[in-house]
């Protein structure tokens, strides 16, 4: 079943391109501010934050395109992802 998109474009354009990347998203239920939270596909213990494992996705965060730019800069931080890279 297919998950239901973010109501903001920018944040749903990240989704996509961490789904692409292997990143797990899930919604959350009945949570306010919280849309969902995406997790590392990874979720090693040699990540070295774990706000890189997991990651908040707002409802309606106060800048989208900033967000969108946080959930993106995450991904993109993997340390698991820089070793694949090097390899």
């Amino acid at each position: 079943m297919a998950r239901k998109k973010h109501p903001n474009k920018h944040v749903e354009e990240s989704l996509q391109y961490a789904e692409s990347k292997g990143w797990n998203i899930e919604k959350s239920s009945g949570h306010a501010h919280s849309w969902g939270k995406m997790y590392c596909p990874e979720n090693s213990s040699l990540c070295r934050d774990i706000l890189f494992c997991i990651k908040s996705i707002w409802s309606t965060p106060r800048n989208p395109q900033q967000h969108a730019r946080d959930i993106k800069r995450a991904i993109d931080g993997c340390v698991m992802k820089e070793e694949e890279d090097d390899e």
